[in-house]
């Protein structure tokens, strides 16, 4: 299993950080952050007895448009059935890659990047940039209903956590050093993504 780290950082906070990468004391261990999403212990799936899986709205590039698609929440033995163990180990166990390793830091395909663990859309190619911190970075979201943010505090800092509205997926984190038209830079684990060309339907609202 490759060696993964727990946290991606800014370019300030990689810097930070190297010597005590560099002597590899944080190289392969987890430090979770509470409970992580999709555990042994999680909640039935249907939520309330008699009811069926919520549903949320969702952008589908290949339907150009809204959809209804379930929430997807599986326990940590399903999750580790479908994904490999580094993906397993960045999406559900909010881990991080190395920098400049990932498949897709240096990607560039015209498409779309979606969640590993359940397919929704997440980035389009075009929003892509050359950030230099060896993660793949984006200015935006396909669309804000696809990817949630919530505040991260781990690592005695405060940062805003991009997770997949649909499968609660870490994702990577979000930093205010980013480009126009958004200044945002979503530095995003090649591990949580799958890329796929594009293709549409047209089917969506």
């Amino acid at each position: 299993m490759e060696k993964v780290m727990t946290r991606e950082m800014g370019r300030g906070e990689f810097l930070r950080y190297a010597a005590f990468l560099a002597g590899g004391t944080l190289l392969g261990i987890t430090f979770p952050r509470g409970m992580a999403r999709g555990t042994e212990d999680s909640p039935a799936r249907t939520g309330m007895k008699g009811m069926g899986p919520r549903k949320i709205k969702l952008y589908s590039a290949a339907q150009e448009g809204y959809v209804m698609a379930e929430k997807v929440d599986k326990t940590e033995k399903e999750w580790k059935e479908i994904l490999s163990p580094e993906q397993f180990q960045v999406t559900r166990k909010k881990g991080t890659e190395r920098a400049f390793t990932g498949m897709y830091w240096n990607h560039h395909e015209k498409g779309i990047y979606r969640c590993v663990c359940c397919g929704t859309d997440l980035f389009r190619s075009e929003t892509k940039f050359e950030s230099g911190t060896g993660w793949p970075s984006f200015y935006e979201p396909v669309a804000a209903e696809n990817v949630r943010t919530e505040t991260d505090t781990s690592w005695f800092m405060k940062r805003t956590e991009a997770l997949c509205a649909r499968c609660d997926a870490h994702l990577g984190h979000v930093f205010q050093d980013g480009p126009k038209p958004t200044g945002l830079r979503y530095c995003i684990n090649s591990a949580a993504l799958a890329f796929a060309k594009p293709e549409k339907t047209g089917k969506g609202e």
